[in-house]
């Protein structure tokens, strides 16, 4: 019904999708007023807002917190909800990733997948069947800008705009997405004291986000001169690859790395934190230095992904399993503190894991942010059950709808799933270096929106 027209528009939509991109729309704090998330996420909602104007919708950018596209006329809303911020690039890029490159029949950049490009899917979707259909609802695409930290912009969304009566994200998996992981943030905090032996004089992760498995980490220490060419040697021996060391006198300066991946994915990382806090362990039993930090991150968390060590492990072979991401180790403000990420079915409380992490790392005083209830609607509701079939009619499978350990906006309206883009079965480069999606999944995932607002809308 609008294949050909997508097809048609295609070249234009890989333009704007293309500005969109060159804009490194990262969180920059909340402290600046005049832009709520930042400068650069400012610039990218009023980028996108020019599009949607440009294309012929109405729009209004509410606030700088967020924003909305939307066309048709009638009391009831079909909401698309997807986010224009990204996480850091990280390190390592084939191509660079704050410009648009097509190769090998791939869309290279960051937030092509995550969820810039999706986004413009949508957004082109729309104006196809604004152009060639008649809908009697009115359709908005809500437009999130802090959606990878803690959703105060979607939050502001709800408490002072109309609420979606149906929709959908397009910031998942196709066919459709039934039931999400819950989410809690835990954060670690000791006073830390100096040891005469070695002294820890700085750690640098560049800032990772709590919800990337850490590509990068690195220890400064300084050692007594009586102990300092011992420490050499014992560091000697561990170098590899991902590990290495450099040193000047009695101090070391030590890297760990690793392979940065999605925290909803962890086994799909290497995470760099863990590495080096197993590290540290090892050097500081050796030298009969105390830190219960290190010491406990290392024996209850240590390399494992699934909460294992501290007691938790859970699997469920229908929602998934339970995942722990060690994300961050800083020393700050005479501080040791440590941040990880975990994604919980639904079959098992926050509660539970809360207390299960209270009594396992009491010593290092565990305190909780960024919880988030899990979305679980039954796999034979009505429109999870329109969602899958549409994908399936338009692709040719039978495709099962999906629960997933990512977090998107799906789960901040009533009556709302996410929808794509990424196709099952293929690697998920949302957060990773080299991120892409396929620039025939991007323009498939547009032919599909475009039903799948028909379908709501008319």
């Amino acid at each position: 019904m609008f294949k050909n027209y997508i097809d048609s528009e295609k070249e234009l939509l890989l333009k704007d999708l293309a500005e969109m991109i060159k804009i490194p729309s990262k969180l920059e704090g909340y402290d600046n007023p005049e832009y709520p998330f930042g400068k650069n996420i400012d610039n990218a909602l009023n980028a996108f807002l020019k599009i949607g104007e440009k294309l012929g919708f109405k729009t209004k950018n509410i606030d700088k917190h967020c924003g909305y596209i939307e066309f048709g006329e009638g009391e009831e809303m079909v909401g698309i909800v997807g986010h224009l911020d990204v996480v850091p690039e990280g390190e390592g890029w084939t191509y660079p990733p704050y410009e648009l490159t097509i190769k090998d029949g791939n869309v290279y950049g960051r937030g092509t997948i995550d969820d810039k490009g999706p986004m413009m899917a949508a957004l082109y979707a729309m104006k196809a069947v604004m152009e060639k259909a008649e809908v009697h609802k009115r359709v908005r695409l809500i437009i999130g800008l802090n959606e990878e930290n803690d959703w105060r912009g979607i939050e502001y969304y709800k408490e002072h705009e109309e609420l979606p009566t149906v929709g959908f994200s397009p910031d998942a998996d196709f066919p459709c997405i039934y039931s999400e992981k819950a989410l809690l943030t835990v954060y670690t905090e000791e006073d830390y004291t100096e040891n005469p032996i070695i002294k820890i004089k700085g750690i640098d992760c560049k800032n990772n986000r709590i919800n990337v498995v850490p590509k990068y980490c690195a220890v400064k220490l300084e050692v007594t001169e009586k102990i300092s060419e011992e420490l050499k040697k014992m560091l000697i021996t561990k170098i590899e690859d991902d590990i290495s060391f450099t040193r000047i006198q009695n101090e070391f300066y030590i890297e760990t790395r690793g392979i940065q991946a999605h925290a909803a994915h962890p086994d799909l990382g290497v995470n760099a934190v863990s590495k080096m806090v197993l590290l540290l362990n090892e050097i500081f039993n050796k030298f009969e230095v105390e830190n219960k930090t290190i010491k406990l991150l290392a024996n209850k968390i240590g390399n494992e992904f699934d909460g294992k060590s501290l007691g938790i492990k859970h699997v469920n072979e229908e929602l998934g399993d339970l995942t722990l991401n060690l994300a961050s180790l800083e020393l700050k403000d005479g501080k040791i503190i440590s941040g990880m990420n975990l994604r919980i079915p639904g079959d098992v409380t926050i509660e539970e894991i809360k207390e299960k992490i209270t009594s396992e790392l009491a010593e290092i005083n565990p305190k909780y942010e960024g919880e988030k209830e899990a979305l679980y609607i039954p796999k034979d509701n009505e429109l999870v059950q329109k969602l899958c079939k549409i994908y399936n009619d338009y692709t040719g499978q039978n495709k099962e709808p999906l629960a997933i350990g990512g977090a998107t906006f799906a789960r901040a309206f009533k009556n709302c799933v996410s929808f794509g883009a990424m196709n099952p079965d293929k690697p998920d480069m949302c957060h990773q270096v080299d991120e892409y999606i396929e620039l025939q999944n991007l323009i498939d995932s547009c032919n599909i929106y475009a039903i799948a607002i028909y379908e709501l809308a008319k």
